[in-house]
Formats: C-alpha cells, structure tokens, sequence
C-alpha cells in the first residue's frame, strides 16, 4: 500500500493485548496510531508495547485517525462506534456488535449514512480452511441439516473469566454469534429460531431454521472445564456429511486476513463485504430471538 491506514485502538484488555494491537502494529497496510481505554495505565503500557500513542481521551483518538478498532463490551461499543461513523472513520467491530437490537440497528444505520467501511470480528470465517470447507459446500449443494457444539470452560479459568459482561450474557452473545455465522454461511440464512432453552449452568441449546428449509441444531456453553476447548460443526444431506473441526489458522492469523480485506476495502471506496456491520446486525437478531424463545 501507498499509504498505511491510521488505526486507533479502543480497549487494552487481553483480547486487545493478544490479537488487535500486534495485529495492527504489525500489519504492513495499517498503523497503529493510538491507544484508549477507559484504564489510563493499561492504555499506556499497550501503547508503549507497540509504538502507539496512549490517548487521554475518545475524541482526541478520533481526531487522529482514519478508523477504529474496537475491543471493548458491546454495551460500550455500540455508541462509541455509532460516534466512530458520524465522524466519518472505518471501524473494525468486535461481536456482537451492540447490547441490544435496537442499537445494533442504529449502528448499522450510522455506518450505512458515512459510507465507511465496517468489519466484524469473525474470527474462523477468515481462516483459509473455513473459506475452502463453505466453498466445497456450496459447490455440493443439496445439504439439510447441520449439528454445531462450541464447549469452553473461559467463563471458569483463563483470560477472560473475569470477563463482567461475559458472566452476565453467557455463551449466547459471547461464542453464539461464531457459531450462528458458520451455520448460516453453511446451510442459508438463519430465519427462525425453532426453539431454544438454557440451563442453570449456562448451556445453551438451540434449534434454527434456514432459508431453503434446512434446520441446524447448537450447543453454546462457557462453564465446561475442557482442555482443549471442543467446537466442531458438521453438516449433512444426500451427498453425505461434511465437518469442520481444524484450528489450523491462530486467531492472530485470522485477524490479519481481516486486516488485509480491511484495507483492501477502504482504498478501494468498497463498503459491503460478507463480514461487515449488516452481518453484525442479522447475528444480533438471531440472538435477541433466541434470548426471547428461551424466556418463553
């Protein structure tokens, strides 16, 4: 690239410290400009680890740069990357992309408005072996049924077992959105969530209906103690089954493959991709769904 993308940073917990910031730093078409978190001294020491300047403030980060990363709650992202927007800057949005519907549609609005450029944070859909798994599905075709289990014990130990908004909306809005993307990029768009039902431990099941008539069902759970954490997703149909279980690709890898669509798309003025905010916002109606069917 002629010209790096000056990128700004808001959060600098361990989502932000393991995959956004050495991701954007390191990212031969983008710059990692500035560094905010709502904790000065973290925002200062992952500044400091990567070159970038710790800013003492939202608008002073906004003011500097051509788009935003965001690593914070979606109850904190919505409005800060809905200002993002009206101020004209890309933005790289975390899922789900808000706490609610209701904001997630005006987020989606406010992108659509600035015409800027949106990506959501889907970690396997740009890893080169989902890419090559959807594409032999489509080639195939005719299938009807898929089965989906993402098992983790991060609500117990680990990174992000501190995790506030995680505890209070469990495995639906933290690894539902991963799920419901394979899912829906597999078999056709989620219409319909057949039923769903929550356990006092967090498990989540689901069933879902798609467009074209196939069905899929879902096991979400944060408060298993696996080693390693279990996801794999398998679909089905006349043609026989097919199964996705490799994590060949790292999360930090993945990240770079999205910074790569991401910088492509601003230079090139593109706006829509199959990952961006309209993908966000569909992923939050699955889950407001669900979240209301499990509540009866």
């Amino acid at each position: 690239m002629d010209e790096q993308l000056r990128v700004g940073l808001v959060g600098a917990g361990p989502w932000a410290e393991m995959v956004h910031a050495p991701g954007l730093a390191n990212h031969p078409g983008t710059r990692l400009t500035g560094v905010w978190a709502r904790r000065p001294e973290a925002a200062q020491e992952l500044a400091n680890a990567h070159g970038a300047e710790a800013c003492t403030s939202y608008q002073d980060l906004l003011s500097t740069v051509d788009a935003v990363a965001f690593c914070v709650p979606p109850g904190v992202q919505g409005p800060m990357a809905i200002e993002a927007a009206n101020a004209g800057k890309h933005v790289i949005l975390e899922k789900p992309i808000a706490e609610s519907r209701e904001v997630a549609e005006d987020l989606a609005g406010a992108v659509a408005d600035a015409n800027v450029a949106s990506l959501v944070v889907l970690t396997r859909r740009y890893a080169p072996e989902t890419k090559e798994l959807l594409k032999q599905l489509h080639r195939t075709g005719g299938w009807t049924g898929a089965d989906g289990r993402w098992l983790t014990g991060a609500l117990l130990d680990g990174p992000f077992s501190n995790s506030p908004w995680r505890h209070e909306k469990g495995a639906l809005d933290d690894i539902g959105p991963h799920a419901f993307d394979l899912l829906d990029a597999a078999l056709g768009e989620i219409t319909d969530v057949i039923a769903a039902n929550v356990s006092e431990t967090g498990l989540w099941q689901l069933i879902l209906q798609h467009a074209g008539g196939a069905t899929s069902t879902v096991t979400l759970t944060l408060s298993l103690p696996l080693q390693p954490p279990f996801a794999d997703f398998t679909v089905f149909g006349p043609n026989g089954h097919r199964t996705l279980n490799s994590r060949d690709t790292s999360a930090a890898e993945c990240f770079t493959n999205l910074l790569d669509d991401f910088v492509a798309m601003v230079h090139s003025g593109t706006t829509t991709h199959e990952c961006d905010v309209r993908r966000g916002l569909h992923l939050q109606k699955v889950i407001d769904l669900a979240r209301r069917k499990a509540q009866g």
